[in-house]
Parts: C-alpha cells; sequence; structure tokens
C-alpha cells in the first residue's frame, strides 16, 4: 500500500501541450492545453479516437520525452521541473504497461531479468534480494515464477508477456501505473483475465491509475472516471457512471453510440456515425475542434473555444450546447457482482462487456 495523502490528488496535470515538429517548420498539436487530476487509488480511464493525443499525454506524464509546455507533479513533486539523477530517483514512483508486451520485452534474455531491471538500474537491491522481489511480482500477477522466470518472451503468450510487463512495472512499488492500450493486443478472453489482474493489483496495491483505451466496454469495466480527448483536447471528464448514463458531449454520446451490443433489440448506433474524417492536428479548426463534424454546430463554435466546466458535481464538458438530462444511447448493463470483485463484478466480454475495433468513425 502506497502513502499518497487520499484528500490530495496523487496525479495532477496543468495546461499540458505536446508538439512535434513537421516539414516546412509546421507542428503537429498533439496535446493542447490538458488538465486533469488523479486521485490516490482511482483509476481515470482516457478514450478517444487513435490519433486523438491519448499515448502522447501518456508519454509526456512519463517525461518520455517531457512535454513542450505545462506541469506534471506526482504526489507533490513537480516531475516537468526535475531532471536526472533526480527524475531516475522518482521513476520508481511511476511505471508504464505498455500496448504491445512482447516489443516490450528483450527478446534474447529470460523474462525474469526483465522484471529485475527496474531494481538493478537504481542499485539498491542486492542480487539475492533482486531476485526474490522479482519470483514475489511473478506471483502477484498469477505466473509460477518455477515454470516462466527463465523463459525468454518468445516461449510465452501475449496475456502470460503481459504479465510480466505489470510485474516489471509493479516490482518498484509505484504509485500510479500508467497502462496505455494494454489489452488490445490480446485475444478477448485474455483481455478479461488482465482487466481482473489489474483491478485485483489496484486494490491490493493502492494503485492509481490512467488507464488509456478506445475501447468504451473495457473502459467501464475498470475505470472510476472517465476523461474523453478530441484531437488533443478533453471533451468531457465524469464519474464512470454518469458519463455512460448521460454523455453531455456530442462526441462522447457518438462514441457511447457506435458501440456494437450484443443484445439484438438494441441494434447500436448507426444512426448517430459522425460525418467527415478527423482534422489534421498540423491544422485544427478554431473555436470547438469538434464542430467541423458536430451535428448541433452553431456559429459560437467556430469563434469561441469552449472550456471545460463543471455542469453536474464533478461531471465537466467543453461545448458551448452541451446535452444536459439524461439520455440515450447507454452501453449494456455490466455484469453481476463476483465475490472476487464486490460492486462491479469480474470483467466478462461475453456479458454486458463487447470488445469493439479501434473507433475510426468516418463516412
Amino acid at each position: 500500500m502506497n502513502g499518497a495523502d487520499p484528500l490530495k490528488p496523487l496525479l495532477q496535470i496543468k495546461d499540458l501541450v505536446v508538439e512535434f515538429p513537421a516539414a516546412r517548420r509546421r507542428k503537429v498539436h498533439a496535446v493542447s492545453g490538458v488538465s486533469l487530476e488523479i486521485a490516490a487509488g482511482e483509476t481515470l480511464g482516457l478514450v478517444g479516437e487513435s490519433g486523438c493525443g491519448k499515448s502522447s499525454l501518456a508519454r509526456a506524464v512519463m517525461q518520455a520525452p517531457p512535454p513542450s509546455s505545462g506541469k506534471v507533479w506526482l504526489d507533490g513533486v513537480e516531475l516537468t521541473a526535475i531532471r536526472g539523477a533526480a527524475l531516475r530517483e522518482q521513476r520508481a514512483n511511476f511505471q508504464m504497461v505498455f500496448q504491445d508486451p512482447l516489443a516490450s520485452l528483450n527478446p534474447v534474455k529470460g523474462v525474469g531479468e526483465s522484471v529485475e531491471l527496474p531494481l538493478r538500474t537504481a542499485g539498491r537491491q542486492k542480487r539475492y534480494d533482486v531476485e526474490f522481489l522479482a519470483r514475489q511480482a511473478f506471483s502477484a500477477v498469477g505466473l509460477d515464477p518455477e515454470q516462466h522466470y527463465s523463459r525468454k518472451p518468445a516461449r510465452l503468450s501475449g496475456g502470460q508477456c503481459q504479465r510480466v510487463c505489470i510485474a516489471r512495472a509493479l516490482i518498484s512499488s509505484p504509485k500510479l501505473l500508467v497502462c496505455d492500450e494494454p489489452v488490445s493486443s490480446l485475444d478477448v478472453s485474455v483481455q478479461a483475465q488482465i482487466i481482473n489482474l489489474l483491478r485485483d493489483l489496484k486494490e491490493s496495491h493502492g494503485l492509481s491509475m490512467l488507464f488509456i483505451s478506445h475501447d468504451l466496454a473495457v473502459v467501464r469495466n475498470i475505470a472510476d472516471r472517465v476523461a474523453v480527448m478530441y484531437l488533443g483536447r478533453l471533451c468531457e471528464v465524469a464519474p464512470c457512471a454518469g458519463f455512460f448514463l448521460a454523455p453531455a458531449h456530442p462526441y462522447s454520446r457518438t462514441l457511447i453510440a457506435s458501440v456494437p451490443r450484443p443484445d439484438p433489440r438494441f441494434p447500436g448506433g448507426v444512426s448517430s456515425m459522425l460525418a467527415g474524417e478527423l482534422p489534421s492536428p498540423l491544422d485544427p479548426p478554431t473555436g470547438c475542434r469538434f464542430r467541423t463534424r458536430c451535428p448541433q454546430a452553431q456559429p459560437l463554435c467556430a469563434e469561441m473555444q469552449p472550456e471545460l466546466r463543471e455542469i453536474r458535481p464533478g461531471h465537466l464538458v467543453a461545448c458551448h450546447f452541451p446535452q444536459l438530462n439524461s439520455c440515450q444511447p447507454r452501453m449494456p448493463s455490466p455484469p453481476s457482482p463476483s465475490p472476487s470483485h464486490q460492486g462491479r463484478g469480474a470483467y466478462n466480454p461475453s456479458v454486458g462487456g463487447h470488445i469493439v475495433p479501434d473507433l475510426r468513425l468516418g463516412v
């Protein structure tokens, strides 16, 4: 259990900007002025289309590379103000789980060595202690260290490799876990196992998580709050239940409506598909960035950029004309609680949680 103060945010992001150089002296505006907070022990689900800036935001939080501007605090320490040894010392407190587990492991070494690496890099543990802690981490993620510790990544399944990556992230006892599409490359049944594992580890280790995904069903089953990104900016931030019950931003409503439903009584959101394509981050629209695809856009939307404002307790939306009433569409209800996950239910993709492909909303 980490020692973060539950009364104050563990992670604070203020006016974060991430830009990349492009041809002809132009810039790709990947993240534009994002501000977020994550409380101790909380999971924030970050969703949006491919190319909206989710992964750029995650890497900026990890300081790999640092953001173009803005500030990031972790448990009161401003990460954007430190470099070198001071930043390396803080890295034990925030770790990342990547999308492709096989690509993030050394192919020529046993996976046990990869799990040991964070402690060896820190240089604070003796060799015997490092291996002992690594084997404990294997057990914590449901892998038998006697069977798997010395194996190369190629001899493990995708789900086993992702468990190894989670063990590597946990071995330094972090306060924050940044998960960038951690299940998107896995089979559906394995996705459910990893989601349930992350939920168990969150409870047992007191972790905070920034969980990035394009899959709303997965996010609904793991997140306490949901944040929606579109073209580098936040559209909506809300408690998970309130978000799926009454999404206020037209983009959020379209994302939820587009999710295929396993119940034939609910045909899905074909009529809610967006027109047009995602604008280029090289030249984002003026005013509201969603206005070029929004069915309710008004002249004001082109003139003034909407800022996040609270429309209900804890529910913020960046829209000049938000939907304020409880509204359809809704995703299927989550599964019934199980003894291992009181109140939420173990994630089962065949019951109330349908895995969907990457959302690329177009014509």
